[in-house]
């Protein structure tokens, strides 16, 4: 240190919080996808890091709190992948495409820990909480998107948030079921992104992922 110059240790101390904090969030990951939340212990979890079982605490409330801020980052990482989608008009098939594929490849990569956190939200009320609302943000983008549509002469969807809410659950559910075990490969991945386009097209727009047209025949 140069003499009379005092270094401010207040960065480097957020530096180690933060590197512990993310160490602690990708030993969950990892034990995540050989076990249920449920039968995950904070010991278990620890034992899995560099740190003590204290340390834990200094981060998190309680396994909730750390399955949230999971759920949160996963979150922010799933919308950075639809964002086009639900921001966009016009072309939906190619646009529908783009953002499905990227999204099956946010499940492909995180699957075992989304599926986990889906089933976490069937026995914990808060984690449901947290879970329901991820889940209606994708609702009122999706409604967001097909009123849009329907106002330039694209869709026509009677009753769009009976629809969304339909949709999006549906592919919630159809995402974690395939990509929610390990070795989901790319021939996977790829029949799991065409169901869900047909269904997302022939839906909304009333045309295949194949022709293209519109019509039912499409």
């Amino acid at each position: 240190m140069v003499e009379g110059v005092r270094v401010d240790p207040a960065p480097r101390r957020r530096r180690r919080r933060q590197d512990s904090e993310q160490e602690i969030l990708e030993a969950a990951e990892r034990l995540l996808r050989e076990r249920p939340f449920r039968e995950l212990t904070v010991d278990e979890l620890m034992a899995a890091t560099t740190q003590s079982r204290t340390a834990f605490y200094r981060h998190f409330t309680s396994r909730q709190d750390l399955l949230i801020r999971l759920l949160s980052d996963l979150n922010q990482e799933l919308w950075a992948v639809s964002e086009a989608w639900f921001g966009g008009s016009g072309d939906p098939l190619a646009q529908g495409r783009e953002a499905l594929e990227r999204l099956a490849g946010v499940y492909q990569a995180h699957g075992p820990v989304l599926l986990a956190l889906a089933e976490a939200a069937h026995h914990d009320d808060e984690v449901e909480r947290v879970y329901d609302a991820l889940v209606q943000g994708f609702v009122a983008a999706t409604v967001a998107r097909i009123e849009r549509d329907a106002a330039a002469g694209l869709a026509d969807v009677p009753h769009p948030e009976q629809v969304a809410t339909a949709l999006v659950w549906m592919t919630e559910r159809h995402l974690a079921v395939a990509f929610g075990r390990p070795g989901t490969g790319p021939a996977e991945r790829a029949a799991a992104v065409e169901a869900l386009l047909v269904i997302w097209l022939r839906t909304l727009y009333g045309i295949g992922p194949a022709a293209g047209g519109r019509g039912p025949g499409a």
